[in-house]
């Protein structure tokens, strides 16, 4: 992009628009992942719905690359491109609630803490993820699970409308009854058909709810792992868990004894009485006996924000998916495996219930086509050194792959990590793909919205 071509961009717009010769350059570009090197031509700080669509429109005339940044949470940086523009919404931060409706409506530059803190105000929450600085863009337009979701569903099954920018610069709003071929597609689609600039989510009761960490040492995983697969999936809705494989961190609520091992462990959350949470919980003693195990009531926004100070902005990370309708023994003992030899601390695996409620949406319903998948999982490599940047990816990469046969095939969009093959798209949709692929054709023909796992317009395959 020339000077000339960029102080038109400057003068069309309301935002700021951020070049590399600005001071503030380096400080707008960064995201979560450090990992990600790319320096785009421009950012542009849009401050409302107008900015997007004068933005999306100067870039398409002028032929520039275009990628979009909701909370910058990307694994793969897919908010950021090389030599083009950034659409960012992270000055649209708001949230409006509607007690009596039980609604929100949410910038599409919100973070998850902005929308828990404000429905919290009224003891009412909707799905979401489990870490609070995640934009609630990418992650509802992925599909979104976290520790309502064996209670409420998955966050698009809560998604009532979204403002959206087209690739011709255009507003719609779409919703079951506006332009619901495109609604069908922003529930689990990605971010392939256009920039939403708001969501409209269903809000449910959900205020204090009971809290439990129970970590064994990492050679325990067959016995808890076994046990979690079979009592989980049977459990009360009120009743979520994940598990994980990590490295206990120094600090509370851990004891100094524990800091620094490996451990195996379940995350829970208790949606009915916070009161009875210990005794729901009791059951932690049946494969083995615990070597931690803490109960409390919490308030909703402070479990959401719970693990945020071990994993802040800036680490570098590496991380694939799949789901999973079994944990086969075979598939335990590789869990086992590569739990014991976490590269780095903070390294780590999560398997996510994505069952139940999750389970009552029909399949035809929303893009998220994976709604037989019990678990969703993760394999991550975290640390803060570059230095041990392909440690943390090399065991990512083997861990997946030895865990993948053993998997349905595809992934959470949102767990898809930096170089995998688009077949790999394909296979997270399934059959679903070749009708993305026509609303794709529909409402953005030219591949403009392509910086993402990216479904290609019908008339190009």
């Amino acid at each position: 992009m020339d000077n000339a071509t960029l102080e038109a961009m400057q003068t069309s717009l309301r935002g700021p628009v951020v070049g590399p010769q600005d001071p503030e350059y380096r400080q707008v570009r960064s995201i979560y992942n450090a990992m990600i090197e790319k320096r785009p031509a421009a950012i542009v700080r849009c401050a409302d719905a107008a900015d997007v669509m004068d933005a999306v429109s100067f870039i398409r005339d002028n032929g520039l690359e275009l990628a979009v940044r909701g909370g910058g949470h990307s694994g793969p940086g897919l908010c950021l491109v090389d030599d083009g523009v950034t659409v960012d919404l992270s000055p649209m931060r708001w949230v409006r609630v509607d007690p009596g409706a039980r609604t929100a409506q949410v910038g599409g530059g919100s973070q998850l803490r902005d929308l828990d803190h404000a429905t919290h105000g009224f003891g009412l929450a909707t799905p979401t993820g489990i870490v609070s600085m995640t934009g609630v863009g990418g992650l509802t337009l992925g599909g979104g699970h976290g520790y309502l979701t064996r209670k409420y569903g998955l966050t698009v099954d809560n998604l009532l409308a979204a403002d959206v920018v087209l690739a011709d610069g255009s507003f719609v709003t779409a919703s079951e009854t506006e332009h619901p071929d495109l609604f069908w597609a922003l529930r689990g689609g990605g971010g392939n058909f256009g920039i939403v600039t708001s969501f409209t989510y269903r809000l449910h009761p959900v205020d204090t709810v009971g809290v439990g960490i129970t970590v064994w040492p990492v050679d325990r995983t067959r016995e808890v792992l076994t046990w979690y697969r079979d009592f989980l999936p049977q459990a009360s809705e009120d009743i979520y868990g994940f598990f994980t494989l990590f490295t206990i961190p120094p600090g509370p609520p851990f004891p100094e004894e524990l800091h620094g091992r490996k451990v195996c462990g379940i995350v829970w959350c208790h949606t009915g009485d916070p009161d009875r949470t210990e005794d729901v919980l009791a059951v932690v003693n049946e494969p083995a006996p615990p070597a931690f195990h803490f109960t409390s009531p919490m308030p909703y926004p402070a479990l959401q924000s719970l693990f945020d100070e071990l994993i802040p902005t800036g680490y570098q990370w590496y991380w694939r998916g799949d789901f999973f309708d079994r944990v086969p023994d075979a598939a335990v003992d590789v869990h086992l495996k590569y739990g014991e030899n976490l590269p780095t601390p903070l390294s780590l695996m999560h398997l996510y219930p994505v069952d139940a409620a999750a389970h009552r949406v029909a399949r035809e319903d929303t893009a998220w086509s994976y709604r037989d998948a019990v678990w969703s999982g993760v394999f991550a490599g975290v640390d803060p050194d570059p230095a041990n940047a392909e440690t943390i990816k090399r065991w990512c990469v083997d861990y997946w792959e030895e865990m993948h046969p053993y998997s349905m095939g595809g992934s959470y969009v949102n767990f898809m990590g930096q170089g995998e093959e688009e077949g790999r798209v394909r296979a997270t949709y399934r059959d679903h793909y070749d009708r993305l692929a026509q609303v794709k054709r529909t409402y953005d023909p030219d591949n403009l919205f392509h910086a993402n796992q990216n479904i290609r317009p019908a008339q190009q395959y």
